[in-house]
């Protein structure tokens, strides 16, 4: 299985994930960019949008280009903690306490609809997602990397939802927004499935591996050599501080976020072959690190503003450096 060696080897093999994965998920290039962003800088992504574009579908194919495990949850009001980890039951044959590993324990873990289970069941994913490993009747259980959870939600004005607590939406790399296709995407679409090109159903099996774990472990390592410069570093971290303290928000980000831009930004430049960072990059990585990290303030949602109207407004008027 492909494994790169240098930066140029991790390069083509990010470009031809990405470009294997377009060829199922119709119409969503900036959403696979992201992921795979995510998945390689070793984050986790949570993803909003409505029912029906493909989120599972984008799941499944991951693990099937990549030769990961996966498991999926269907969060319900009723989830309890230990359906998610697993617990600890007691076997009549050996007269012993014995461990069920819970579907956490996989690779690529869909939580889906998470916003409709209770806070409780919600942070039973807390440890899994900060520390990597499962804690059951005291004894810790290491997750296997590389490992990501990708949750879903649906939008929080939809009948029987419960927001994310700020500690569990602070541990998400991203959150990146899945929208309608375009009108030219959704008529290829309809006309890939109407002359047999795809199935209408979730149907993977077409799609052959590309690497492995440790292949993604390599990428990874690999965009950890990266060079950001100190200007640019600062530039990112200008971003996030004006956060804090910026007219329309009432909650900024917190230092974790001034990471994630770095880690996803060095990513970013992989995939367009680069071996420093440039502003650019920290741009586009810029949104979906601190759209779930901020909080309007009052008069703003009065005014009718979103976190996506103020992140332009506030990414307009920090200055980048120039190259």
């Amino acid at each position: 299985m492909t494994s790169p060696s240098t930066l140029a080897d991790a390069t083509q093999l990010a470009q031809g994930i990405e470009q294997r994965l377009n060829q199922v998920l119709i119409g969503q290039q900036q959403v696979v960019r992201e992921v795979l962003i995510a998945l390689i800088g070793g984050g986790h992504v949570l993803i909003e949008g409505v029912p029906g574009l493909g989120k599972t579908l984008l799941v499944r194919s991951l693990a099937k280009v990549l030769e990961l495990d996966f498991n999926r949850i269907q969060f319900t009001p009723d989830l309890m903690p230990t359906d998610v980890t697993g617990h600890a039951m007691y076997d009549q044959k050996t007269e012993q306490f014995r461990i069920r590993r819970g579907p956490a324990f996989t690779q690529l873990l869909l939580a889906d609809e998470i916003n409709r289970a209770p806070a409780k069941t919600q942070a039973a994913l807390l440890e899994v997602m900060q520390e990597r490993q499962i804690t059951i009747e005291g004894k810790a259980f290491s997750l296997q990397e590389p490992y990501m959870v990708l949750a879903t939600q649906n939008p929080l004005d939809q009948e029987g939802t419960y927001p994310l607590p700020e500690a569990e939406l602070d541990r998400f790399l991203f959150k990146v927004m899945i929208d309608y296709p375009a009108h030219h995407d959704e008529t290829r679409l309809v006309n890939m499935v109407l002359d047999g090109t795809i199935r209408a159903s979730l149907d993977v099996d077409s799609l052959s591996p590309v690497t492995d774990g440790p292949g993604l472990l390599a990428m990874r390592q690999l965009s950890d050599g990266i060079l950001i410069d100190e200007q640019v570093l600062d530039y990112a971290l200008r971003i996030v501080r004006t956060t804090r303290d910026f007219a329309g928000l009432s909650h900024g980000a917190s230092p974790r976020a001034s990471i994630a831009v770095a880690r996803a930004a060095r990513v970013h430049a992989l995939f367009e072959g680069r071996d420093f960072v440039t502003p650019d990059d920290i741009q586009q990585v810029a949104r979906p690190v601190l759209r779930h990290r901020i909080q309007l303030s009052a008069d703003a949602e009065i005014e009718g503003q979103t976190p996506e109207s103020v992140l332009s407004r506030l990414l307009d008027q920090v200055e980048a450096p120039r190259q």
